[in-house]
């Protein structure tokens, strides 16, 4: 069973207007810091979008870095971009950007750093970004280090940051605001911790990685001579208008050696070319819209509204009771319907076809969840058994379910159903002694529970056993509090 463990969220600061005491602080950090994270985020788009405005605007970047020279503590800056003028901010960019003295991280920043440059140069800061250097791809130190995987190097596609957190730091770094909208002022205190989670984590893998490569002997290799520092390298510095400009030489720390060998041994360079700088709908051959008979256009209103008895009731010959199958893409909404009580099942191969999961809602008379458009096209081979889910986030994506087909939630069904595999508890609870009986080979039930009064309960499928601890009543007073059951 995955472990999850909080993320010690680091300090974070928005950096708003040019004038503002954190972008002061984010100039003083980066004066003492020779490594950075970076990450963007952007309003999310469709694909094949409208030609005149191919590449989407950046909200918000994240830029995260050490504190001071003594401290270990990660300071993560969110810049909004939407109310800060950029041409003000462009040159402190740029610096960072070009500094030899300042390693930057990212996680396949080289799209990001297309669409941040188009950003600027919408606003007049020409050319834009089309270097950054020295660069390490998060991604690609990772297939370097992967145990297994043989010397030279892999593909950068092989890990996602979410996969890495979890198998390297032992942390679930959720994704779920991923696709919320970034354009949206001001940003909700669940935004700002998702994005500087996104650029904090950068720091905490690197370091594990700087950890290992240390260990593993790769610290003694011979270092190559990175080259000669930039001549044009120079200080951010504000002039009398509150503009930036260009002065004598970057005042940050050089790297230590033992940074400026990792540089040598895996440093890489970003460098955008007018190829990158284009569209990318532009460079390809326009896709041609499918001739069927479920177009986009029509299933923009399917399934919008429901309509109907579900499968489950009565008049239908069901048993009178909610039964849902959740796709892939709401798997997380299963997990919450399992715990206000309700009967939410997910499909046991991860990939499924489209006709496993019909045929499952159908045999057992579940109505099937998901926000697949492609699936949705399938909708007329169960009709009245498929409802598209319109909520990003899995506390609205229940609420949007009970609303929609009017359940009914009280206390007394908060966690009464396995999480882990929706099955139904044994009804007579078991003492502590029947329970590490039961636990035996699969689960450990912690010592200190031993000699408390605690009941256990355990599912009749999986045999997971659970009990009334602190993580228990932390869930049920969090449904209570979602699903508003005692107002």
């Amino acid at each position: 069973m995955e472990v999850r463990v909080p993320i010690p969220m680091p300090n974070i600061h928005l950096v708003s207007s040019h004038d503002s005491p954190e972008l002061a602080y984010l100039i003083h950090s980066l004066t003492r810091s020779s490594l950075v994270g970076l990450d963007a985020e952007w309003k999310p788009t469709r694909r094949g979008g409208s030609p005149s405005s191919p590449i989407p605007t950046v909200s918000l970047l994240q830029i995260a870095c050490l504190s001071g020279t003594e401290s270990k503590e990660s300071v993560v800056f969110l810049l909004d971009l939407l109310t800060l003028p950029l041409p003000l901010i462009y040159h402190l960019l740029e610096d960072v950007f070009l500094s030899p003295h300042i390693l930057k991280l990212g996680f396949r920043f080289k799209q990001d750093l297309v669409y941040l440059s188009a950003t600027f140069r919408a606003q007049g800061c020409d050319p834009g970004f089309d270097t950054v250097t020295p660069y390490l791809d998060i991604a690609a130190l990772y297939s370097y280090l992967n145990p297994g995987g043989g010397s030279g190097r892999k593909s950068k596609d092989t890990k996602s940051l979410a996969t890495m957190c979890r198998e390297l730091l032992g942390i679930s770094l959720s994704k779920e605001l991923q696709c919320s909208d970034w354009s949206c002022r001001p940003l909700t205190e669940e935004q700002k911790s998702y994005a500087a989670a996104d650029a904090w984590c950068l720091l905490e893998l690197f370091n594990l990685f700087r950890l290992r490569l240390a260990t593993e002997g790769l610290d003694k290799a011979s270092r190559i001579c990175c080259g000669s520092t930039r001549s044009d390298n120079h200080l951010v510095q504000l002039d009398l208008d509150g503009k930036f400009t260009k002065s004598s030489s970057l005042n940050t720390k050089p790297m230590e050696d033992s940074l400026l060998r990792i540089v040598d041994l895996y440093g890489e360079k970003i460098q955008l070319d007018e190829t990158n700088r284009r569209s990318r709908v532009s460079r390809g051959r326009k896709r041609q819209p499918a001739d069927c008979s479920l177009g986009e256009n029509k299933l923009s209103g399917l399934m919008e509204d429901w309509e109907g008895p579900p499968p489950w009731d009565p008049s239908l010959g069901g048993d009178g009771r909610a039964k849902f199958l959740c796709d892939v893409m709401v798997e997380g909404l299963a997990k919450h319907l399992r715990c206000v009580g309700i009967d939410a099942a997910v499909p046991s191969n991860k990939k499924p076809e489209a006709r496993d999961l019909i045929d499952q809602a159908h045999r057992e008379k579940r109505v099937l969840l998901t926000r697949d458009g492609k699936l949705l096209r399938h909708e007329y081979l169960i009709k009245g058994q498929m409802y598209k889910v319109k909520s990003l986030l899995k506390n609205d994506q229940l609420l949007e379910v009970i609303g929609t087909f009017q359940l009914k939630i009280d206390e007394d069904q908060l966690m009464s159903r396995c999480t882990k595999c929706n099955g139904s508890f044994i009804q007579r609870p078991l003492s502590s002694e029947e329970a590490v009986e039961a636990a035996k080979g699969f689960q450990k039930i912690p010592s200190c529970l031993y000699n408390k009064d605690i009941e256990f309960w355990q599912c009749r499928d999986c045999r997971q056993l659970y009990w009334e601890g602190t993580q228990y009543h932390n869930a049920v007073q969090k449904f209570i509090d979602v699903c508003k059951l005692r107002e």
